[in-house]
C-alpha cells in the first residue's frame, strides 16, 4: 500500500538534495547533480522511481537559490529554468511552494538542536527582535527572520547577497580594486562564495606577483589552512574577515539582536578554523556600534540539510531531523 508523503527538495547552482517527509521527518534524503538532469521535474521523478517503497506524493516545497518574482524560477547560477505551475502539473501535486533557499534555512533556525551550532561569540539573543541569516555556497545567500502579528515569525526573501562589497583595509580595497577591472560590479557574492574564493586568490596573487596555481575553491581551501601557500592562506583569511563585514553589516541593517546565523556548504566543512579565525572581531568592527554588535551571538550552522526543517513547515509538518 502506497504511503502517503511531502517531497521537499533544495536546489542549489550545483546539487540538489531530496527527501520524503512521513510522519513528521525527512526520510531517504538523496543528492543529485543539476547537470545530470534537465530541469527539477526530471530530477524529482528519478529521486521518485530510486524509492525502495513506493509513495504517493501530493505536496511539495522546494527552495531554489534564486529570486522567486513569479511563475518563471531562473536560478542565479544554474542553467536551469522553470514554471513552478508546470512542475506542479508535471508531478501531480495538489499542493507546490517554492521559496528561496535562504527562506527555507531562516524557517529552520529556531528549530535547531545544540549540536547543530557553532558559536562564535557575543552575548545572548534578545527573544522577539530580527534574526539574520546568512551563508557562502555557490552563490551568498541572505535571508531573516522578523517578528510577525500573534507572536509568529515571518521569513524574508531577499537578495542581500549582490549587495556591494565594501573594503574595511587597504588591503582590501587593493582586492575589490582589481576584482573591479574584471567585473562591472563587485558584490559580497563575488568574493564570498565557491567562486568568490578563487575571485580572492587570483586578486591576491597578481597583487603581489605571483602566478595563479590554483583554480578551485577546495584545493585553495585545503592550502590555505594547512600553511602551504601564502597566497591562499591570505585568500582564506580575506573569505573569513569579509564574512565578518558583511554579517556585521546585515546585522546593522535589521536589528538582528536575535541572533546571526551562519549557513551554507563552505564553511560547515572548516568550522573550527572559522570559529578562530578575524570573522568576530570584523563583525564588531563597525566604529561607534562597535558595542551594540558584541552583544549579538553569531552561530555557525553544521546541521548538514537546514533547509529541509524549514521545508518540512511549508508542507505541513512539524519539523523534522531533530
Amino acid at each position: 500500500m502506497e504511503q502517503a508523503a511531502a517531497l521537499v527538495a533544495d536546489i542549489g547552482g550545483t546539487h540538489v538534495r531530496f527527501g520524503l517527509v512521513t510522519g513528521g521527518e525527512v526520510q531517504n534524503p538523496v543528492v543529485l547533480r543539476c547537470a545530470d538532469y534537465e530541469g527539477p521535474a526530471a530530477a524529482a521523478r528519478a529521486y521518485l522511481a530510486a524509492q525502495a517503497a513506493p509513495h504517493r506524493v501530493d505536496r511539495a516545497a522546494f527552495a531554489v537559490a534564486s529570486a522567486i518574482t513569479g511563475d518563471q524560477v531562473d536560478l542565479t547560477n544554474s542553467p536551469w529554468r522553470f514554471s513552478i505551475e508546470a512542475v506542479r502539473r508535471e508531478l501531480g501535486l495538489g499542493r507546490f511552494a517554492v521559496v528561496n533557499d535562504f527562506t527555507a534555512v531562516a524557517l529552520s533556525v529556531q528549530h535547531l538542536a545544540p549540536e547543530h551550532l557553532v558559536g562564535i561569540g557575543g552575548g545572548s539573543a534578545s527573544p522577539g527582535c530580527p534574526i539574520a541569516v546568512l551563508g557562502p555556497g555557490t552563490g551568498l545567500g541572505v535571508s531573516a527572520l522578523v517578528p510577525g502579528q500573534g507572536g509568529g515569525w515571518a521569513a524574508l526573501a531577499t537578495e542581500g547577497g549582490h549587495v556591494t562589497m565594501a573594503a574595511a583595509t587597504e588591503r582590501e580595497s587593493q582586492i575589490i580594486g582589481w576584482l573591479r577591472s574584471r567585473f562591472d560590479h563587485v558584490s559580497a557574492e563575488r568574493v564570498l562564495s565557491g567562486q568568490g574564493l578563487v575571485n580572492l586568490y587570483q586578486a591576491i596573487a597578481a597583487l603581489s606577483g605571483r602566478q595563479a596555481v590554483f583554480s578551485t575553491p577546495d584545493v585553495i581551501t585545503q592550502r590555505g589552512l594547512d600553511g602551504s601557500c601564502a597566497i591562499s592562506r591570505e585568500a582564506v583569511e580575506t573569505f573569513f574577515a569579509m564574512m565578518g563585514t558583511v554579517a556585521g553589516n546585515l546585522a546593522l541593517s535589521l536589528g538582528a539582536r536575535g541572533g546571526v546565523f551562519i549557513a551554507g556548504g563552505i564553511l560547515p566543512r572548516m568550522a573550527e578554523a572559522f570559529r578562530l579565525s578575524g570573522f568576530r572581531g570584523r563583525f564588531e568592527a563597525h566604529g561607534r556600534f562597535q558595542p551594540y554588535l558584541a552583544a549579538i551571538p553569531t552561530s555557525l550552522i553544521v546541521h548538514s540539510l537546514p533547509a529541509f526543517i524549514g521545508l518540512a513547515g511549508l508542507v505541513g509538518n512539524e519539523p523534522p531531523l531533530q
